[in-house]
């Protein structure tokens, strides 16, 4: 049987194709996997974004890119709602640098509070999609008493700032909420102030209040929140 020269060169060019096709797409390949949210940390009163080398280390070693694990420092003395203004920059500024649509926020103690200000009064539940609670005096605490400035007077039960964060929605928006809190951390009284309404509420092991930062279960539990 002869076979003409076009259905010949046709039959090269299909074969080349395939190749080529095969070498862009190997069989059996997935399609690469998408970055995960970047991770905001917030940190709590007298403290700095160092505090979350432990758990930034760990999301590390897990897959997060280092430009996706921003441990975010800021002034403890001011005021929560000051804080809140600030860090609605700086995740605006993660967004930005990551090309990502929103963030997840993972906070300690007192860093929970700036976070939920901006979730609810500036926008922030359009930005976040996980919002993680470790220790923090949602509902206030007594022994912000032995401290001063406006953000201990803000921690303090039955602060108009407290009252006012509080009042209606408690976990406002889209965003997902969860705490985690420990009988054993004796800087929130009463422990039952950490739990939101609408919110993931999970009581740890008995830990102490920084332990809750560094706690390989708890750090397996917040990886799994925020997916």
């Amino acid at each position: 049987m002869r076979i003409s020269f076009r259905a010949a060169l046709s039959g090269v060019l299909a074969a080349g194709l395939l190749a080529a096709l095969s070498l862009q797409t190997p069989a059996g390949a997935q399609p690469a996997a998408a970055a995960p949210d970047p991770i905001v940390f917030v940190h709590g009163w007298n403290s700095s974004g160092s505090t979350w080398d432990t758990m930034a280390g760990r999301f590390a070693t897990d897959g997060w890119p280092a430009s996706h694990l921003d441990k975010w420092t800021y002034s403890t003395s001011q005021s929560n709602a000051t804080t809140a203004s600030q860090l609605s920059a700086e995740i605006d500024r993660v967004l930005a640098a990551t090309g990502a649509t929103k963030v997840d926020v993972v906070t300690h103690s007192m860093g929970g509070l700036s976070s939920r200000y901006f979730l609810k009064n500036l926008g922030g539940d359009t930005k976040v999609d996980a919002w993680i609670s470790l220790g923090g005096p949602n509902h206030g605490t007594d022994t912000a008493y032995f401290c001063g400035g406006a953000s201990c007077t803000e921690m303090r039960p039955g602060s108009s700032f407290l009252n006012a964060l509080n009042s209606g929605d408690e976990t406002p928006g889209a965003s997902r909420y969860a705490t985690w809190w420990s009988a054993c951390d004796s800087t929130i009284n009463p422990d039952n102030s950490v739990a939101l309404t609408g919110a993931t509420n999970a009581q740890t092991a008995c830990l102490s209040h920084g332990a809750l930062r560094t706690d390989i279960t708890v750090y397996n539990q917040v990886k799994s929140f925020v997916g």
